[in-house]
């Protein structure tokens, strides 16, 4: 992402701290843009895409959690329609004084930039009510919501903890192979090539990627094309033959029967389904 012309945005209005909202299940052409000076907490339960924070690309892989500080450079290019939450506070939504124990939680959280849920993740639950008391506004409200924060934030601490113990040898690979696809798979297209840049045999990511995920190592290279050829579709004006160039295929109607062999429909017909 370049950092030219970057907006700053502020969605939280004048004399507000705190707000909460559904995620907007829609895809748009983004562009890459700050907040002010507020924290975020992004939860998406469904979803599918990438994300930029300031030059590292994230592959969206819902449920997880993204955690932004004030004046963090980002950048959304959904490929599916997303689900979840956004949640927006000020430091001056919690009192230091009569607070102590939430600004702690919430400043160990954000030092997280990324947070992968497990599948029954509490986070639904939580957010849910939060929202809903948010939106109610009761006598009561500032004091649930803030209970509820509370928890959730030692949970998902809970959890960052637990996703750091079983980051054993064998899911380092796999881990270390899905990042270098996110990065590499445009100018890498055998599993070879990335064994080598991971001083590996292919054997090896082929064991690591069935046992992580059970699936080879080519069905994440090619998951990751089809992503990339959405992102294409959906976020720039390039034709298809220009997209299928990008992507190094020979041949447009090489790309075109790949797409449609794995999606079931043409690229063109993929970018009308959202932009007509």
């Amino acid at each position: 992402m370049t950092q030219t012309d970057i907006e700053i945005k502020n969605k939280l209005d004048e004399g507000m701290d705190f707000k909460i909202s559904r995620f907007k299940e829609k895809i748009k052409k983004t562009k890459p843009h700050k907040h002010d000076d507020y924290f975020e907490l992004i939860y998406l339960s469904e979803g599918e895409g990438f994300h930029w924070i300031e030059s590292e690309k994230f592959i969206v892989s819902a449920p997880e959690f993204y955690f932004l500080k004030p004046g963090q450079l980002h950048c959304w290019q959904f490929t599916s329609i997303p689900k979840g939450f956004l949640m927006m506070f000020r430091a001056s939504a919690f009192s230091e004084i009569k607070e102590p124990d939430i600004i702690g939680l919430y400043k160990q959280l954000f030092r997280l930039i990324r947070l992968k849920a497990p599948l029954n993740c509490v986070a639904d639950t939580f957010l849910a009510e939060v929202y809903r008391e948010f939106n109610d506004s009761s006598e009561y409200s500032a004091h649930i919501i803030h209970g509820l924060l509370r928890a959730l934030f030692a949970k998902l601490l809970l959890l960052a903890d637990a996703t750091k113990d079983t980051n054993v040898m064998p899911a380092n690979l796999y881990n270390r192979f899905i990042d270098l696809v996110a990065k590499e798979s445009l100018n890498l297209r055998r599993i070879k090539d990335f064994a080598d840049i991971l001083n590996t045999a292919p054997q090896n990511i082929n064991a690591a990627c069935q046992k992580y995920s059970g699936k080879c190592a080519s069905d994440h290279l090619s998951a990751h094309m089809i992503l990339e050829a959405k992102r294409l579709i959906l976020h720039t004006e390039n034709s298809i033959n220009e997209i299928a160039f990008q992507l190094s295929f020979n041949d447009a109607s090489h790309f075109v029967k790949f797409f449609k062999r794995i999606e079931g429909t043409t690229p063109a017909h993929f970018r009308e389904k959202y932009f007509v």
